[in-house]
């Protein structure tokens, strides 16, 4: 069985046994947390009623994505501004759909 779930403003689809990676969840490594926002559900080709089903996930780790560098400049200007950002994650592994 798999569902879309949105989380962070993105949605995913998932299945029991999935590892995905998302925008920073609240919770220490090995803590549980349930996925309320079920968009969609379904086994196979047949689609099914997402009225009060949930997602239950368990975090794997917390960690951080890629540096992306942020290069601002204006020429002629003298001016240049070089930053570096890292974005939080939460890797979370899929416990069961429903």
């Amino acid at each position: 069985m798999f569902a879309v779930v949105r989380t962070g403003g993105k949605q995913y689809r998932v299945a029991a046994g999935d590892k995905i990676v998302v925008e920073k969840i609240d919770g220490e490594a090995g803590s549980s947390v349930t996925l309320g926002d079920v968009l969609l559900a379904g086994e196979g080709s047949e689609l099914k009623a997402v009225s009060g089903l949930t997602v239950a996930a368990e975090i794997v780790a917390q960690a951080k994505g890629e540096k992306v560098i942020v290069f601002k400049k204006r020429r002629r200007h003298n001016y240049r501004r070089r930053n570096g950002h890292r974005q939080n994650h939460t890797i979370l592994k899929i416990v069961s759909v429903g």
